[in-house]
């Protein structure tokens, strides 16, 4: 993300290593203000959350944002289910790519932009074993040729 007002608070660095990523989509996101104030101090844990279409709504499970210490009694539950906001058009074409064969909706990364908090949400379709060993396998090549290249200069 080369825009600038873009700060990355929260990245799903699992979800890249699982799933191939086939295209993604900025989502806006329904949060209460005691949320945002924990969100800003980076209290929050994007692993084995999904997001899931129900009743024409794009919904966000098993994200994890801790409470606020001077949240008192305005502090929400921290793996309650939030919106998403979407255009009408873009849940439906949503709607038709998860209802293809092993689509699904993975939240990668959550930044703010311009003082709004936005989830990056990725179309994904799960990896194989093999397929994950093949990346790491092509991740560690790189590196010994990285390796080599940078002894070799020396």
């Amino acid at each position: 993300m080369a825009n600038e007002g873009i700060k990355v608070i929260a990245q799903n660095k699992k979800a890249r290593h699982d799933y191939f990523i086939e295209q993604t989509i900025e989502a806006g996101i329904v949060l209460s203000g005691t949320e945002v104030k924990s969100i800003r101090q980076g209290k929050v844990n994007l692993k084995d959350s999904y997001a899931a279409i129900e009743g024409g709504e794009v919904m966000l499970n098993g994200m994890h944002i801790s409470p606020y210490e001077q949240g008192n009694i305005f502090n929400k539950d921290p793996l309650r289910d939030r919106k998403l906001l979407l255009h009408k058009s873009e849940i439906n074409r949503l709607i038709g790519l998860t209802q293809q064969k092993g689509l699904t909706l993975v939240p990668l990364q959550l930044y703010f932009k311009r003082g709004r908090v936005k989830l990056e949400l990725g179309v994904a379709k799960g990896k194989k074993l093999y397929d994950k060993r093949d990346d790491i396998a092509a991740r560690d090549a790189k590196r010994e040729i990285d390796r080599k290249l940078k002894e070799s200069i020396r």
